[in-house]
């Protein structure tokens, strides 16, 4: 839930008492399969070109 809510890995690491920032992402990234689709389309928003159709 930290994650969604936009916290950084620091700042979990932080509230959770973690050792080491990398326990972050080590132990909870599987919980977001999706998160690198969903940070691509939002930088895609900022392109100043569309992307080429895909073809099939």
């Amino acid at each position: 839930m930290l994650i969604e809510l936009g916290f950084t890995p620091l700042e979990i690491a932080d509230r959770l008492g973690h050792e080491s920032v990398k326990t972050t992402p080590d132990t909870y990234s599987h919980l977001y399969p999706d998160k690198d689709q969903k940070l691509a389309d939002r930088l895609n928003q900022f392109r100043r070109t569309p992307l080429p159709e895909e073809s099939t």
